[in-house]
C-alpha cells in the first residue's frame, strides 16, 4: 500500500525475489503509455514528451519510473494502471521524493574561478 503523504513513488526495476525486471526498456514503455497524463490535459504533440507526471529515470543503477502524487488526483483511472502495473508484475515500489541535483559548491573568498 501506498501512503498518500509521499510526493512520489518509485516503481522499481527489480522484483520482490530480486530479478531483474525485462524488457530492459519498460520504464521507457510505460512511461510513454503515460505520457499524455498531464497538468492540463493532453494536448497536440503531448505523445512526444514524457508527462512531468510519470517519468522514467535510473536509480542507483536500477530502471524506475517515478510516478508524481498528484496524478492521483487527476486521473485516478492512470494512477491505478500504474499502481497495477507494479503489482502485476511483482515490482518493488517505494515512497520517495525525487530531490533536484545540489548546486555547485561556492569558492572561498579570493579563489580564482575554474574554467
Amino acid at each position: 500500500m501506498v501512503s498518500p503523504s509521499a510526493k512520489e513513488v518509485f516503481i522499481q526495476g527489480i522484483t520482490h525475489d530480486g530479478r531483474t525486471f525485462r524488457p530492459s526498456d519498460w520504464a521507457e514503455r510505460l512511461a510513454g503509455v503515460m505520457s499524455s497524463f498531464r497538468p492540463g490535459g493532453a494536448r497536440p504533440g503531448s505523445h512526444l514528451s514524457y508527462s512531468p507526471w510519470c517519468l522514467p529515470t535510473t536509480q542507483g543503477g536500477v530502471k524506475c519510473v517515478v510516478v508524481h502524487r498528484d496524478l492521483q488526483g487527476h486521473e485516478p483511472m492512470a494512477w491505478d494502471f500504474v499502481m497495477n502495473f507494479a503489482r502485476d508484475n511483482n515490482l518493488q515500489v517505494v515512497e520517495a521524493c525525487l530531490l533536484p541535483d545540489a548546486p555547485a559548491p561556492a569558492s572561498p573568498p579570493g579563489t580564482p574561478p575554474t574554467a
